[in-house]
């Protein structure tokens, strides 16, 4: 028994040749949309850029979603993982309306399609990819990966919502989505939607088979219900058949996930979950010319059509009319309403659903006043752990925002790790499988997500949360957050494009705390050393992106506080998770912090000697030791501490100057690798003399020795100091030597660091 009826199966036949003959056009036309004359070399673009291979499976993808959000009246969203043929995406958007909407130019009709083919791939157009600029899209198919966990990031705590996510055989093959598969441990169907992955089988990457591609049917199989998932395969090429075998397997999933949302309604506890996946089977560059389909040669621009290939111009138009366009279109260049008429309708089409412009749906977060969770300090009087007081102050965020469901914390196995353990006395882990007696904090439900090891997986449903319209954090050691230098680069693009479409609306601010930083991983080793993403976070446009370098938990807090307020912004906060001491008090961490850069009064002197910059926790403790040495022996010294990076570009010259001096000797002590600073300010006239900074130098030691070995120690700095001052203080220059060989030599002997280290304090 055939579940389309006829007249259905004939209406889908004719929708999958508009969609084609649509994409075909994106590629090749420049006029002439209709066909209403011969084809030229005048109708064709003077340079084909695009890719055909994995669109006409996408467009056969999109119109089985489009029929099942009309039968089962869904609440579904997409995301398309293959690279490029984004050309499928802005077809089926111009079909439901949506397009034209956002697009208005973009009319439904001759001229407007003449339009749509143009900008396809071409000077002032629009990308290859599903791009900010695709209603319906959170996700560009640029460097592959991400799809599935961006999926896992739109669904949770969106109990109603259907992500269904394309996922292309190429990029199956990457590590980030290659472990995306587990996602389905991490789902709760009662609390969030469900990802409904679509393994595009095409058998090809550009020039390669594909491995999933080629493996056994029964290979294929093992492998995803061995990752827990029950998958239903559609495969062929003959396009009446694929029909048929397309909706029972929609329809089978969209039964299934219903079944189990309705079971788990009134069971105690959820089983294991067995969710389900489609895997269709396609030709590559199906319905394209004889020659190239099912072979790699579809993937980018299947006939090259120019004045050395003129007998390719006949062959392309045999190609489109293959499609009937005299069947699709009306004379003005209209779509015949009779094959669009199954297309959802208002929001429910994948096009103009509010989830995938977030910002339609963000609600501002609920804080809590930052002056309760500020230490009550004096210079150093107080130790404390930084990220243990911000584990405070998460809590009561977490609390104040229960009822919404809207922040989530992200990390990959690190939260208690990185001292955040507050925020477990208010929210639990998330985590759908077995539970021991021995696990901590495990649920299937809680708002922290930090029970998977992979970066890629927590920070991409960090990207998806938000991109929904919600709010959250992403912390990580500091040095493996380079496992994600690629995919924030991803995002930050994502969001620089969204800034300048005006019906995009503004979405919560990707906010990433690195901690266990280098200056902490001395047990730990070289390995674990990387200050790196603050280069790589720097690189992107400067009004998207802060650095912020907190000397203390009071200004960590406030900098946590301003961060979750912005929008549309990269915000990277480095801080510590050691104990340490604590500086300022509520008030001056306020004057601090609002203006980003500040002379440490307590610890500076009028008209002074000499200038000591700082940023970061570690390098402020080391300035404000070797200002302590300094002081004692007559020299004047200015403590200068920068808490947002970027105000050493973008403060005011004179300001700067009146901070720095304009001719006095300046040290900077940074965390970081000194080539940051030194970017930062090559346009100024009075620069600094001596940076010290992370000198890639690194291995299993003591605390204080990570900064001898890179020479952002006290002492090293009293001796660059002394030298700049030309001071004849031999005794105080040969008293820091001595230190540094006592130190050498007691580290070696006995593990531990000098007394006066380990034991000193800031005297006002």
């Amino acid at each position: 028994m055939s579940t389309l009826t006829n007249g259905e199966l004939e209406q889908l036949n004719k929708y999958f040749d508009l969609t084609n003959y649509l994409a075909v056009g994106q590629l090749y036309l420049l006029d002439n949309p209709l066909l209403k004359k011969d084809l030229t070399l005048e109708d064709i673009k003077p340079r084909l850029v695009g890719h055909w291979g994995t669109v006409p499976g996408q467009n056969f993808i999109f119109e089985h979603l489009n029929r099942a959000i009309t039968k089962y009246n869904l609440n579904m969203m997409y995301i398309v993982g293959p690279g490029h043929g984004g050309q499928a995406a802005v077809t089926n958007a111009y079909l439901d309306g949506t397009y034209t909407e956002v697009y208005p130019t973009i009319t439904k009709n001759e001229e407007g399609l003449k339009k749509l083919f143009k900008q396809f791939s071409f000077p002032g157009g629009i990308s290859s990819h599903v791009a900010p600029e695709t209603p319906g899209s959170i996700h560009e198919g640029g460097e592959l990966g991400y799809s599935l966990s961006h999926a896992l990031g739109a669904v949770l705590d969106n109990p109603s919502l259907i992500c269904a996510t394309i996922v292309g055989d190429g990029e199956a093959e990457t590590g980030p989505l290659a472990t995306s598969w587990n996602i389905n441990k991490f789902i709760n169907p009662r609390t969030d939607g469900t990802v409904l992955p679509i393994l595009h089988l095409n058998g090809f990457k550009i020039s390669n088979p594909t491995v999933l591609g080629r493996i056994s049917h029964i290979e294929l199989n093992s492998l995803f219900k061995g990752y827990g998932w029950d998958p239903v395969f559609v495969e062929g090429s003959d396009i009446s058949e694929m029909q048929e075998q397309m909706a029972v397997a929609m329809d089978y999933a969209i039964s299934k996930i219903n079944k189990i949302k309705e079971e788990s309604k009134s069971q105690n506890t959820i089983e294991t979950i067995k969710w389900p996946m489609i895997i269709l089977r396609t030709p590559k560059g199906w319905t394209g010319p004889k020659e190239v389909e099912g072979s790699f040669k579809a993937h980018q621009i299947p006939l090259q059509v120019d004045e050395s290939n003129e007998d390719n111009l006949q062959k392309l138009s045999t190609w489109l009319k293959k499609y009937h366009p005299e069947n699709l279109f009306n004379e003005d260049g209209s779509i015949k309403e009779d094959i669009i008429s199954f297309l959802p309708k208002g929001n429910q089409r994948l096009s103009a659903n509010p989830v995938s412009n977030g910002g339609l749906l963000r609600q501002e977060l609920r804080l809590p006043d930052i002056q309760k969770f500020m230490l009550d300090t004096h210079h150093g009087n107080i130790e404390a752990q930084d990220m243990t007081e911000l584990g405070k102050y998460l809590k009561e965020v977490f609390i104040l925002n229960e009822s919404n469901h809207n922040f989530r914390l992200y990390g990959p196995d690190e939260a208690m790790s990185n001292r955040l353990n507050y925020a477990f006395d208010a929210t639990n882990r998330q985590w759908m499988l077995p539970i021991k007696e021995q696990d901590e904090h495990m649920s299937t439900y809680g708002r922290i997500m930090d029970s998977y090891l992979s970066e890629h997986v927590c920070e991409g449903a960090l990207e998806g949360y938000l991109l929904t319209g919600r709010h959250g954090m992403f912390v990580s050691y500091e040095a493996f957050l380079r496992v994600v230098d690629s995919m924030v680069g991803q995002f930050a693009k994502w969001v620089k494009i969204s800034r300048d479409l005006t019906w995009r609306k503004t979405v919560s601010s990707l906010n990433i705390i690195a901690t266990s930083h280098i200056w902490q991983q001395d047990h730990n080793g070289y390995t674990h050393q990387d200050p790196g993403f603050i280069n790589h976070i720097l690189n992107k446009k400067r009004d998207m992106v802060n650095v912020y370098l907190p000397y203390d938990s009071n200004s960590l807090i406030y900098t946590v506080d301003k961060c979750l307020k912005t929008t549309n912004q990269i915000n990277t906060i480095i801080a510590s998770k050691h104990p340490r001491p604590q500086w300022l008090d509520y008030e001056d961490t306020v004057k601090q912090c609002e203006d980003g850069i500040g002379i440490f009064k307590f610890a500076s002197d009028e008209n002074p000697d000499i200038v000591l910059g700082c940023a970061g926790d570690t390098p402020t403790l080391e300035v404000l030791a070797a200002t302590s040495i300094l002081r004692k022996n007559g020299i004047k010294v200015r403590v200068v501490n920068l808490i947002d990076l970027l105000k050493l570009e973008n403060i005011e010259e004179e300001k700067f100057n009146e901070l720095f001096t304009v001719d006095k000797p300046i040290i900077f002590n940074f965390h970081g690798y000194t080539n940051v600073i030194e970017e930062l300010i090559y346009r100024r006239k009075h620069r600094f003399d001596i940076i010290h900074g992370y000198e890639e130098e690194g291995t299993i030691t003591t605390p204080f020795d990570m900064r001898v070995i890179n020479s952002i120690d006290r002492y090293h700095l009293v001796i660059d100091a002394l030298d700049l001052l030309n001071s004849t203080n031999k005794e105080l220059k040969q008293s820091c030597i001595d230190s540094l060989d006592r130190h050498n030599k007691m580290i070696r002997e006995t593990g531990k660091e000098l007394p006066e280290v380990d034991n000193w304090k800031w005297i006002d």
